[in-house]
């Protein structure tokens, strides 16, 4: 069975292959000093044991965002930031669900993470706020996508 670590990093690296692959279902915005990542993606891209190492729930319909915030250090290199992000989720019909974010930190990734529950083919609205540690002013971003069932 594979351990914690291994399922957690292997969590970040599936984020991190999405990112990459599907660049439809992934974005950022630039604040100046910071930068907020986002990802979004069906529970079902999981493999069954990230999910259960991760307490997510791997089902149809049911789709996972994946938060980060990041700024560049003194080499002008990407780096990860904590903080804490809270957001809320809309439908088609303007059905708005709340959505409960985990922070993840696995070395010096830091990551928020959500579920939240969609019909297939139904255009969702992310309405985010990102705030890092220590900075007084929210980051807040707004986004749409659309899943389908696999």
């Amino acid at each position: 069975m594979m351990n914690l670590l291994t399922a957690s990093k292997t969590l970040f690296l599936a984020f991190g292959l999405m990112l990459v692959s599907i660049t439809s279902q992934a974005g950022q915005k630039d604040f100046g000093e910071y930068q907020v990542h986002w990802s979004v993606l069906p529970s079902t891209f999981l493999a069954p044991e990230v999910a259960q190492a991760n307490n997510l729930q791997r089902s149809r319909g049911i789709g996972v965002v994946n938060i980060s915030i990041m700024t560049e250090d003194e080499h002008g290199q990407i780096q990860p930031v904590s903080g804490q992000v809270e957001g809320q989720v809309s439908n088609d019909i303007q059905q708005v669900n709340f959505l409960a974010f985990r922070r993840i930190q696995e070395g010096d990734a830091v990551y928020f993470i959500a579920q939240y529950q969609y019909q297939s083919g139904d255009l969702m609205t992310f309405n985010v706020t990102a705030r890092p540690s220590g900075h007084q002013e929210d980051l807040p971003i707004r986004f749409s996508h659309t899943l389908f069932n696999d």
